[in-house]
């Protein structure tokens, strides 16, 4: 069971991770710190939203619409910070 945990953790902690980056970059590019006419910020931006489209995509459907502004990597990020600190060691640690 605690491999089951430790695999589990490791998955959402990657999840966190790979979701804080698409947050900070998008912030990046709105900014124009990044310019996304280069070659390698292109790539990893069109590699982080084919990766985290499938995960917001979900959301922003139950979620109202509010124009500009995308609430969906926030719930994501309140469901991955909620199952790994609370959920997980709650089931596998009674």
């Amino acid at each position: 069971m605690i491999m089951i945990y430790q695999l589990l953790m490791l998955l959402l902690n990657v999840a966190f991770f790979i979701m804080l980056a698409h947050v900070i970059m998008s912030w990046l590019l709105n900014f124009n710190v990044l310019n996304y006419r280069q070659s390698v910020v292109m790539s990893i931006w069109d590699g982080l939203n084919k990766l985290l489209e499938p995960v917001y995509r979900p959301i922003r459907r139950i979620l109202p619409d509010t124009g500009p502004l995308d609430l969906a990597p926030l719930i994501a990020f309140l469901i991955v910070i909620a199952l790994r600190d609370i959920i997980l060691p709650g089931i596998f640690f009674r």
